[in-house]
């Protein structure tokens, strides 16, 4: 199925007229024979690091150049080292990293979801990348795993060509290029190639959604979202033809969900099997990090009615239970953070508090207070992410950062068990402030 943006074009009054009543009956897709997402909640965790390399999730991969040697991301780690050395490296990496112990313990703690990244070149490699493949058996190994477990599986594209954000979870820090070349084609060849995998190789009874890529930079100049808008079109239209009752699921590219995308690939528009994905962070500027734990209380609670005026299936696909910046290596390898004044890039920072406990360690090991604050924030962020499809949280672990490391949080009890029961009375709801000062 080829969609141009003209079709859509010829359908904004009637998308209009029923966009006035979104805020009182958000329109909902429908279904075509997989998961009636109207009626099922996402509960979910990322499977981050494993197969798209982040310093701060697997900082013990990137020690050795912790004080220069110019890596600083997968890119970079594969260049330096060689294809030889990479493929070795990532082998025992891909093959040790995630287990089938980690499905069974997901599952068994209430989700029904983990999102997958992978990057572009595990599924259409360019001459003159550095990258090595051989990810795809693993894959494999993992959506047995997760139909072994009764676990629904997002493939997520995580990383494009070009670098969709210049981000190191791209695979490339540094400017941003998708959209120029022939990076946008490469990019839906990619798609194509992991919908024919995944369909050829009789996995989409558990893949049940993909995501066409992670967010991509619509805060740059450098991405155009009209660009990125046909190609949410063109990677549609190929899942749909080859696997309809599939979910699509798009990033709203740091565009506010309701204000900017409401009205965009809805029912309305004669589009089906399509979820929203939007990413919430309180911990990458220091006027978020200088909130006190109940304003991030707070912040959090503000979404739930955003989420649920959204025109089409929405999650948060990325959260996480830190309210500060000091996971090592977080804003990128060898830099600090804000919250200790210690960070040096764009922005600046300046001293909130310590990261005592919190840049490196474990659960067990942080403060009290901490874990108190945490503790809050995860079950408020619970209420409100459910206010329409669900959540899915970043990550299920990390080799040191106490915060952000789900398997952990839930061995200390920070996260509710069962995980649709509260230990603290609903937080989104008008009252006032719970966490204790």
């Amino acid at each position: 199925m080829i969609i141009k943006m003209g079709f859509f074009k010829d359908l904004t009054f009637a998308a209009v007229c029923l966009s006035l009543t979104v805020a009182a009956s958000p329109l909902q897709e429908p279904t075509t024979g997989g998961i009636d997402y109207n009626d099922y909640i996402i509960r979910g965790v990322n499977l981050g690091g494993w197969f798209v390399l982040e310093p701060w999730i697997t900082p013990s991969i990137f020690e050795p150049y912790a004080n220069g040697g110019g890596v600083i991301d997968e890119y970079t780690l594969s260049a330096s080292l060689g294809k030889s050395a990479t493929q070795t490296l990532l082998n025992q990496h891909w093959g040790s990293w995630i287990t089938e112990d980690d499905f069974a313990q997901i599952a068994a703690a209430g989700l029904n979801t983990v999102r997958i990244p992978i990057g572009y070149w595990a599924l259409a490699p360019q001459d003159g990348d550095p990258y090595v493949q051989g990810q795809l058996p693993y894959l494999a190994t993992a959506l047995g795993w997760a139909r072994n477990h009764g676990l629904k599986v997002l493939l997520d594209l995580h990383g494009a060509p070009g670098s969709q954000n210049g981000f190191d979870n791209s695979g490339r820090l540094g400017p941003i290029q998708w959209q120029a070349g022939n990076t946008v084609q490469t990019t839906l060849t990619a798609i194509h190639n992991l919908v024919d995998w995944a369909v050829s190789n009789n996995f989409m009874d558990v893949v049940t959604s993909i995501e066409l890529l992670n967010e991509p930079g619509g805060f740059s100049p450098n991405i155009n979202m009209d660009v990125t808008k046909q190609f949410y079109y063109d990677g549609y239209g190929y899942i749909h033809d080859k696997t309809p009752n599939t979910v699509t699921v798009i990033h709203d590219a740091f565009k506010d969900i309701d204000g900017y995308w409401n009205g965009f690939m809805n029912s309305a528009t004669g589009v089906g099997n399509v979820m929203l994905d939007t990413h919430i962070y309180q911990v990458f500027t220091p006027g978020e990090l200088s909130r006190t734990p109940c304003e991030h209380v707070a912040n959090a609670c503000s979404n739930k009615g955003k989420l649920a005026g959204t025109d089409k299936w929405a999650i948060v696909g990325e959260w996480t239970g830190a309210q500060t910046d000091c996971a090592k290596w977080l804003n990128g390898l060898g830099t600090g953070a804000r919250y200790d004044g210690t960070f040096t890039g764009t922005g600046g920072s300046y001293y909130i508090g310590d990261c005592v406990g919190k840049d490196v360690g474990t659960v067990a090991a942080m403060k009290q207070v901490d874990k108190t604050n945490l503790q809050y924030f995860v079950e408020a962020q619970l209420d409100a992410y459910e206010a329409h499809t669900g959540w899915i949280f970043w990550c299920w672990k990390t080799e040191s950062a106490p915060e952000w490391n789900f398997k952990d949080l839930l061995v200390n009890k920070l996260i509710p068990q069962p995980i649709t029961s509260r230990k603290f009375a609903p937080q989104c709801d008008g009252a006032a402030c719970m966490v204790p000062s």
